[in-house]
């Protein structure tokens, strides 16, 4: 046993002893970063344009400051990007991200020197957590992949942009960097089946024991393994039994992991984004994530059944009620105010507050009323699978209001990587799994307004042939779960069988 994996263990204990202290003082926590943000943005043009002086209590701060999106917030971002200082935060960015936009075109979120260290510090805890909890140290004398975008760094108005996960690749800790891969050289190839094909060299002879990523590029760099070796990647790496990931819900692609590795590994799950770093897997007996209370970010939320109403109310974490699906709103050490980053959350527990990710505000289906939401979609495709030998790459459900005959529906396009024996009977279980958990689409196939939903095979590799055929392939892009429209769909009419 090495002196880093000796000292590993002490070490994660007191990070977690920190991380227990403020997650038992939940609410003093919050108040306590409240007051810091409106104290130190006081002067900024924003600050002056909302009366930051004004504010002393959350009730204030709402009466100030109205919840707004990236497109609402954008003509003081374009401020900052074309180099002005205390606009939004006091100075300047340390960094632009760079993330896909949708009626503005790229987002550019900025990081800032208060901001940046929170992202990595909730990288590692995630980690110590998971040491402190299961006394596992071998891992940390293996090496440690991350698949990520590029870390080449372009400049805008004297700030550096790029990825998130390009910039993160800046602050890895030294003690790691002898056990990281893939090289800088290889990191920074931009195209990603290039890149996946030059990891795949690099590490197939490497002591792997923790791998990263987002679980549907993290497949596809499996699936390159296998087909290299011949071998299941846990007989290929022995020393693998930490998979870290986020992004998307690893449930759906967990059949196919395990097939793929020949066995099972622990996995913790990290919620990070280019507007802060929310939450992270605490424990492997729990269920959810342990939201990031002390990180220089104030939460509100807004019920999703209110957020169309004028004005819905938003309520701070002593509101939030279990099993609620709640829009999240967040303010930052970045200078993001009342901003809706457009993921709906449900809390799993308020002692302490883990939340689990329940979709995206803008990703649903209710064509027809019944607002059927990304966790529901991938319930009930779990579900289904339950006893089978049934394993799915990928999938996206979208509405079918104008079928060529009979009523309409919802058109679920699936990816098998091993077809169930009877296609009716497993739609037919994924659809009453739906119905069980969506009463108004429970209500609308019993009434005879929508038929049961009907599955459409996509071809091998037809989810990525997709992704790439938009410029999407790898890095942080991910293909929603649902849409309330067909733009998706029918382009996937070309990937179809």
């Amino acid at each position: 046993m090495s002196l880093k994996s000796l000292l590993a263990l002490p070490f994660a204990l007191k990070i977690k002893k920190g991380i227990d202290r403020w997650a038992a003082n939940p609410i003093a926590t919050q108040e306590r970063v409240f007051q810091e943000l409106i104290s130190t943005a006081r002067l900024t043009e924003f600050g002056v344009d909302h009366d930051f002086v004004s504010i002393n209590n959350h009730n204030d701060f709402v009466k100030h400051v109205p919840v707004r999106d990236y497109e609402q917030l954008k003509h003081y971002v374009d401020k900052v990007v074309a180099g002005k200082e205390n606009i939004l935060w006091p100075n300047k960015p340390l960094y632009f991200a760079k993330t896909s936009g949708t009626t503005s075109g790229a987002k550019y979120i900025p990081i800032t020197k208060e901001s940046m260290p929170t992202h990595i510090a909730n990288a590692r805890n995630a980690i110590m957590c998971y040491i402190a909890e299961t006394k596992n140290t071998k891992f940390v004398d293996g090496k440690m992949i991350f698949l990520q975008g590029s870390p080449i760094l372009s400049e805008k108005n004297g700030v550096n942009l790029g990825r998130l996960s390009g910039i993160v690749a800046h602050y890895v800790p030294k003690y790691l960097l002898k056990n990281r891969l893939p090289s800088w050289e290889t990191n920074c190839i931009e195209d990603w089946e290039t890149k996946v094909n030059a990891i795949v060299d690099e590490t197939v002879s490497e002591n792997m024991s923790v791998i990263s990523g987002i679980p549907s590029w993290v497949q596809m760099y499996f699936e390159k393994l296998v087909e290299k070796t011949q071998k299941p990647v846990g007989d290929l790496f022995k020393n693998f039994n930490l998979f870290i990931y986020g992004g998307v819900n690893y449930e759906p692609y967990r059949n196919k992991f395990e097939n793929l590795i020949g066995r099972k590994v622990d996995s913790i799950e990290l919620y990070p984004a280019s507007e802060g770093f929310f939450a992270f897997q605490d424990s492997q007996e729990e269920k959810g994530m342990l939201l990031q209370l002390n990180s220089g970010i104030f939460y509100e939320f807004i019920r999703v059944s209110d957020f169309s109403k004028e004005n819905p109310p938003r309520i701070t974490l002593k509101g939030v009620e279990l099993g609620v699906n709640y829009v999240m709103i967040i303010s930052t050490t970045a200078g993001l105010w009342a901003y809706n980053i457009g993921d709906t959350v449900q809390f799993t527990s308020v002692n302490p507050y883990r939340i689990i990710v329940s979709g995206r505000i803008k990703h649903f289906i209710s064509a027809f009323g019944e607002h059927v939401i990304g966790k529901e979609v991938e319930q009930a495709l779990q579900e289904a699978v339950i006893g089978t030998e049934v394993r799915i790459n990928e999938f996206t459900v979208a509405p079918q209001i104008t079928p060529n005959t009979g009523l309409p529906y919802h058109e679920w396009f699936i990816e098998f990587e091993n077809e169930p024996e009877d296609m009716v009977v497993f739609s037919e279980a994924i659809d009453a799994a739906l119905q069980k958990q969506n009463a108004y689409y429970f209500d609308l196939i019993e009434g005879k307004v929508l038929r049961s939903l009907v599955i459409t095979k996509i071809a091998t590799n037809g989810f990525q042939n997709y992704m790439k055929s938009i410029g999407k392939l790898g890095g942080q892009n991910k293909l929603p779960r649902l849409s309330d429209n067909r733009k998706i769909a029918d382009k996937l009419s070309k990937f179809c069988i």
